[in-house]
């Protein structure tokens, strides 16, 4: 009669700690994750506190009728998003300039182009000027 015995029911802890640890890990990740795709993270700088910084690996500049130059040559939004594409954008570094009469709207167009290739490390230019 030794089959038809009943055995006590017994919790394994380890497989639950498990996958409580998993949980933990992947909710973590997804929330450090989503804190920097909320939208366009810019610390535009302030003109008195502006200070030198190393060469940027590419420099693009809005002129004030909206076109864009790399190294001297016009490029389309297009254009500017398969450059960035070309060079490996996890590791490089934008810097956009523009010139006094350059509106928001195309420098948002030019930061939409080069996010669109895929950097994430984007920059604003801009001059020092006397201390109030």
């Amino acid at each position: 009669m030794r089959y038809f015995e009943t055995k006590k029911a017994r919790i394994e802890i380890i497989p639950i700690i498990d996958i409580m640890l998993f949980l933990l890990v992947f909710f973590a990740m997804m929330t450090l994750r989503m804190i920097p795709t909320s939208g366009h993270v810019s610390k535009l700088p302030s003109s008195s506190t502006a200070t030198r910084i190393p060469a940027p690996k590419l420099l693009v500049e809005v002129h004030e009728d909206g076109s864009m130059f790399v190294d001297g040559t016009a490029q389309s939004p297009a254009e500017l998003s398969a450059l960035v594409k070309g060079r490996d954008p996890a590791k490089l570094a934008v810097t956009i300039a523009g010139g006094d009469h350059v509106n928001l709207q195309q420098l948002m167009h030019a930061i939409d182009a080069v996010r669109l290739g895929g950097a994430t490390q984007i920059g604003l230019a801009a001059k020092a000027s006397a201390a109030p």
